[in-house]
Parts: structure tokens; sequence; C-alpha cells
């Protein structure tokens, strides 16, 4: 019977190789034509990586409490199978499950409680609250979202592919976040570490648009 050590190393392996898979598959997705059976086959790689990564991450902040790992892991797992359930979304014909409302019920739950802890941090002027409430607000967000496409507003013939892109790229920017703050070591020591969590969010953020805006223009004309 393996120790709680072990176990823990072997969490680990499996965090870095999702991660890992993810992060670099992620950035070649970023420069190839979306679409086409390589963008789907490489798409599935990301998504595997990236839950693999996401849940181990979640096993280990509980085991060893760890705001970095908890954070990363609630962003990434809700990102990722919501990007992955938008697909289902294609066929018009298709309705929200019960599954889609718990998935944005569980990052209803940790973005308000991201936002009340940060709130907290804030007011003791500790600067990391920032991170807090930069992630709930973005989760919260996203689960707005959620609710009016599922229930309040007629949908666009591609709002599934819109959500899709959004939701992928926001697991690509929480690969890129963990990536820089595992790393910052390397980085100037002058450097504070909320930078390293809001940097990839100020970078690849802006590109969310304008995919969004050339593929469901792309797809609307094909």
């Amino acid at each position: 019977m393996i120790s709680m050590k072990e176990f823990f190393s072997i969490l680990l392996c499996l965090h870095i190789l999702g991660g890992g898979l993810g992060l670099l598959v992620g950035t070649f997705i970023l420069f190839l034509k979306k679409g086409d059976k390589l963008h789907r086959r490489l798409g599935l790689l990301f998504y595997v990586g990236m839950a693999l990564a996401g849940f181990t991450s979640l096993i280990m902040a509980v085991l060893h409490p760890n705001n970095f790992l908890f954070i990363v892991g609630i962003f990434t797992l809700y990102m990722n199978l919501s990007a992955k359930r938008y697909l289902r979304f294609k066929k018009k014909e298709q309705v929200a499950e019960y599954f889609d409302y718990i998935i944005s019920a569980f990052m209803l739950i940790f973005g308000l409680i991201f936002m009340g802890w940060g709130a907290y941090l804030l007011i003791q002027f500790k600067i990391f609250g920032l991170v807090f409430v930069v992630f709930g607000s973005i989760g919260l967000r996203f689960v707005r979202q959620d609710y009016l496409f599922h229930q309040t507003m007629p949908r666009g013939p591609l709002a599934w592919l819109s959500n899709h892109i959004q939701r992928m790229m926001g697991t690509y920017i929480a690969s890129l976040t963990a990536f820089l703050v595992v790393n910052a070591s390397i980085f100037p020591a002058f450097i504070p570490s909320f930078v390293f969590w809001l940097l990839p969010g100020c970078i690849v953020g802006p590109m969310i648009g304008r995919f969004v805006k050339q593929y469901t223009q792309k797809t609307s004309m094909s």
C-alpha cells in the first residue's frame, strides 16, 4: 500500500503531465486552422490534459491546502468542461441537461466564495485578494452567460461556437497562469506575485474577442 507522500507524488506527476500537455497543445492550436480534423484531435488532447491537470490540482489542494492549486483547479475544470459541453449545441435541437446546470452551479458557488474571500483579503490590505476577485468575477460572468444561453435569450446560430471559443481560451489562460506562477522564481524578484496570476489574462484575453469574431464570421459564410 502506497504512503500519502507517494500518492501525492503520483498526483503531482499526473498534474505536470496534464498541464504540460495542455499548455503545449493549446499553444499549437492557437496557430492552427480551426474546425478541421487535426484541430478536433488536438482539441481532444487539450481537453484531456487540462481535465487531468484540474482534477489532480483539486485533490492536491485538499491534501496539502494551497490557494494556488485550488483556484487553478476550480477555474480549469469549469472552463474546460463547459467548453466541451457547448459543442453539443451545434445541433439546434439540443437542450441543456441537468449536468450543464450542475457545472454552472459549481462555478457560481466558488465564484461567490472567491469574490467574498478576495474582498476580505483586500480589506486587510493583502494584494493577493485581487487574484480571488478577478478569477471570481470572471467565473461569475461566464455563469451568467450560461444562464442566458440556456434559459432566457434566443440563441444565435453560432452562440455555441462563441461560448466554446471563450471557454477554451479561458482554459488555456489557466494553464499559462499555472506555468508562470510555478516558475516565478526564474523571473526578477521585484515582480509582485499577483502579476504572474493576472498577466496571462491581460495578454491572451484580448485575443478571445478577435478569435470569436473571426471564426463565427467564417463559419456563418461557409
